[in-house]
C-alpha cells in the first residue's frame, strides 16, 4: 500500500471515530433513558470498586453495561430514523418501536438480575460484618 493510501486509511478511521463519539454525546446528552442506563452503570462500576468484585465479575458486568447501552443506542436510532420517515401512526413502525424498546427491556432486566447475582451477596456480608 503507497504511503498517501495509509494516510487516507488512517483519516478514515478518524473521522469513524469522530463520528461515533458525537453519537454517543448526542445519545447520552439528549436521550433521557439513555442518562438512566449511565447513572446505573456509573453505580455499577462503583459498586464495583466498593466491594472488590472479581475479574470475572467484572467481564460480566462490563458485558452488560454494554449491552444495555448498545441496544439503547440502536433504538434510539430507530426511533430517529422512523421518525424521519413519517410523524404519522403507522403500524409496522409501531411494531419496530416496540421490538426495539423491548430488546432494550430484555437486557436490562437481565443486567439487573446479574447485579443483583454479583453485588446482593456481598453487600448484605458488607452489611452483616
Amino acid at each position: 500500500m503507497q504511503k498517501s493510501n495509509k494516510q487516507n486509511v488512517f483519516k478514515t478511521q478518524i473521522a469513524s471515530f469522530k463520528y461515533a463519539l458525537e453519537g454517543l454525546v448526542l445519545l447520552f446528552g439528549k436521550e433521557r433513558n439513555a442518562k438512566i442506563h449511565l447513572i446505573a452503570a456509573v453505580l455499577a462500576v462503583a459498586f464495583g470498586f466498593m466491594l472488590e468484585i472479581s475479574m470475572l465479575e467484572w467481564c460480566i458486568v462490563i458485558l452488560c453495561i454494554s449491552l444495555v447501552t448498545a441496544l439503547e443506542g440502536l433504538n434510539t436510532a430507530l426511533e430517529h430514523l422512523s421518525n424521519t420517515v413519517t410523524k404519522e401512526y403507522h403500524p409496522n413502525i409501531k411494531k419496530v418501536k416496540d421490538i426495539a424498546a423491548g430488546a432494550v427491556l430484555i437486557a436490562a432486566l437481565g443486567a439487573l438480575a446479574v447485579g443483583l447475582i454479583i453485588f446482593l451477596p456481598k453487600l448484605i456480608s458488607t452489611l452483616l460484618h
